[in-house]
């Protein structure tokens, strides 16, 4: 178990913990909330050793390795599926010490590294890492691309997905979902409630945290408090705690001023002065209760639309997509839809079908390279990018960014006026003319979205809106935009906040726009039907590049994890019992692939005569009565058998992808 005793933990002369105690029992997984600011990621470092604690004691067992995820920007040539290997530890261990083996020549170190490699399940570790990769929205053809091939959003990814490979008793994971759009959230919810070791997580997004964790860590004033719930419970019972805190406080305050009130009345009458001397002292005595100090909350509204143009828009066969050197690269074609006033969209897909395409090209950042798009009289955009840079100056403060903005919309407005408007955005006093370039993520998202509200828009166009918002802030956002009388469309990978806010869906996928018939509960369920038909298409791209030389590792990505992938348009319900296959449909599809199955009994028969004789000769060096010379040709013959099993497993898996396509084709 993780024990924190009587911690006190100083960040320069700002106190973090202070007389903190908590204990964290194995295999719990637990969610780190507190507000911004308050020291939840000094914790992180604190229990990793990056920091020491100035007072008491941090008990983790010794054996447990520790998994979390880098937070430098890794910069090689390395390819991405090395790079997320070098994150198993053990794997990596073993592998140095094979080779040292190997380079001696001592067969015997040979035949134990090769145990070591067997037990850091090194004949699976590359499709496991692949595995990882896919689900984090990576494709086929970028598991093996270099590193810095990628921009910063993938290569967080990156780290990630190295983090989850490390075998670790214990995870640590700070805002992993800053960077995934729904289908990967999704998966990775899906892997951190099959991880078995302790977890600890930082987020600030309320349904990843109520579907992952069991008991929530509270980092407030200094002290952590335990609570035995997900972040919803913890909500409840917090709120109890508080309403039972300010009972008994104000109890006391009763109490003391009826004493105080004796102690003023009869302290100078020497018949009552005895009596007033005890009230001194029991007041003395008593362990004054703190008042409840709720956090400041953050609110703000958008104001009423001047005019409310409908439709807003129109799309006549719309192609998106961008150009390259006057090069056209189209994502999405052949959009066909009308955005009316008051509606509410969300808008669903995985990562690169083009979501964020369609929305710049609303937004007029990118122009439309096919088609018409008809804009409403009076139509007024607000866009929140998500990278906010794209929209703000680093070296300008949030005053001039105003000032500018004041100019194009509202030419009278007086200095003063946009210095109290921020302020309602929490810039105040020199904060104002900060460089953009230096404030947090969570700044400059207060900022943009204080610019949004200054133009009055009539549509609101919100990529990742909540990328860095804390949970407050994104409450005050999703009331706000429940209360805007305008229109809607939003990107977010926070399902609260779509769940809040949005009315209807529409499913960007395989380069078209749909309208997506369900809830998101039923896009989740979705993705996951997805996953079988996804790793069956990468089981059958990994054979065809087994065939023209590819990788090994490459052909059981799908089989080793499941692979969240939107590749198809969503079925609707009544077509699912269509699929059922018939008892003669599934006779016909049996003689079909019985020749297949038979090759796979046979590798199967392969396969445990290999891992029986590799069982014997483990035996036999373990006894220690092989002369130098047998342990050298049975250290010789184990790698033989590596390579054999290897071979073996691949082809077992490409008959199996035959299988599955016969299948998937019928």
């Amino acid at each position: 178990m993780i024990t924190l005793r009587n911690i006190t933990l100083r960040r320069g002369s700002k106190i973090v913990l202070d007389d903190a105690s908590v204990v964290l029992q194995p295999g719990e997984k637990i969610g780190l909330v507190g507000r911004n600011g308050a020291g939840k990621s000094s914790l992180f470092a604190l229990l990793t050793d990056r920091l020491q604690s100035d007072k008491g004691e941090v008990d983790i067992p010794r054996q447990w390795a520790v998994g979390e995820v880098a937070q430098n920007m890794p910069e090689t040539e390395m390819p991405a599926t090395e790079y997320v290997l070098e994150g198993d530890v053990r794997l990596m261990a073993a592998r140095k010490a094979l080779e040292e083996a190997e380079a001696a020549e001592d067969g015997h170190a040979m035949a134990d590294a090769h145990a070591l490699l067997m037990d850091a399940g090194a004949f699976d570790a590359r499709p496991r890492a692949q595995a990882l990769l896919m689900g984090l929205g990576f494709k086929g053809e970028q598991v093996d691309a270099p590193v810095n091939s990628f921009s910063g959003g993938w290569r967080m990814r990156l780290q990630l997905a190295r983090a989850l490979m490390c075998p670790a008793e214990l995870m640590l994971l700070d805002e992993p979902t800053n960077h995934l759009d729904l289908d990967a959230l999704v998966w990775l919810e899906a892997w951190l409630q099959r991880y078995d070791g302790t977890l600890i997580v930082i987020s600030h997004d309320r349904e990843f945290l109520d579907a992952i964790t069991k008991v929530t860590l509270h980092l407030d004033e200094t002290k952590l408090h335990r609570y035995g719930g997900n972040y919803t419970a913890f909500e409840a019972m917090r709120a109890e705690r508080m309403e039972q805190q300010q009972a008994a406080f104000g109890k006391q305050q009763d109490r003391i001023a009826h004493l105080q009130k004796f102690i003023d009345r009869f302290k100078a009458k020497a018949s009552k002065a005895k009596q007033a001397q005890s009230r001194v002292k029991a007041l003395e005595r008593m362990e004054r209760l703190a008042p409840v100090l709720a956090s400041a909350d953050f609110n703000f509204e958008f104001r009423e639309p001047l005019n409310l143009p409908n439709p807003m828009l129109m799309f006549d066969e719309v192609a998106c997509g961008y150009e390259v050197d006057g090069v056209e690269n189209i994502i999405v074609r052949g959009i066909n839809r009308s955005v009316l006033a008051g509606q509410r969209i969300g808008i669903l897909g995985a990562n690169g079908q083009g979501k964020s395409t369609v929305v710049k090209t609303v937004a007029r950042m990118h122009r439309a390279l096919g088609g018409k798009i008809t804009e409403g009289k009076g139509l007024t955009i607000g866009y929140f990018a998500q990278q906010e840079m794209d929209v703000l100056r680093p070296d300008e403060g949030p005053l001039s960014h105003m000032v500018r903005l004041a100019k194009e919309v509202s030419p009278n407005a007086r200095e003063q006026e946009l210095r109290d408007f921020l302020g309602q955005f929490r810039f105040v006093g020199e904060m104002v003319n900060q460089q953009v370039g230096s404030l947090s993520g969570g700044e400059k998202a207060r900022l943009v979205l204080a610019m949004l509200v200054w133009q009055r828009p009539n549509l609101l166009l919100l990529d990742e809106p909540t990328n860095h918002l804390d949970l407050n802030t994104r409450e005050a956002l999703s009331m706000a935009l429940n209360e805007f009388e305008g229109t809607v469309m939003l990107v977010s990978h926070d399902r609260a906040l779509l769940r809040e806010t949005c009315d209807e869906f529409w499913l960007v996928t395989k380069g078209e726009v749909t309208p997506f018939d369900g809830d998101l509960d039923d896009y989740q369920r979705w993705l996951l039907e997805q996953s079988k038909e996804a790793a069956k298409a990468a089981k059958e791209a990994a054979k065809q590049a087994a065939k023209n030389g590819g990788k090994a590792g490459a052909a059981v990505v799908a089989a080793a994890a499941p692979v969240v992938a939107a590749a198809t348009p969503a079925p609707k319900p009544a077509q699912r019992e269509d699929r059922k296959l018939s008892g003669q449909a599934r006779q016909k599809l049996a003689e079909q692939t019985k020749p297949l199955r038979r090759e796979m009994e046979g590798i199967d028969a392969k396969l445990n005569k290999l891992a029986d004789e590799r069982t014997s000769i483990e035996a036999e060096l373990a006894s220690g009565k092989a002369t130098p010379a047998q342990i050298a040709e049975l250290g010789k013959r184990l790698k033989s058998i590596h390579d054999e099993l290897e071979a073996a497993e691949l082809r077992w898996l490409e008959v199996s992808a035959e299988v599955d396509a016969i299948y998937a084709a019928n």
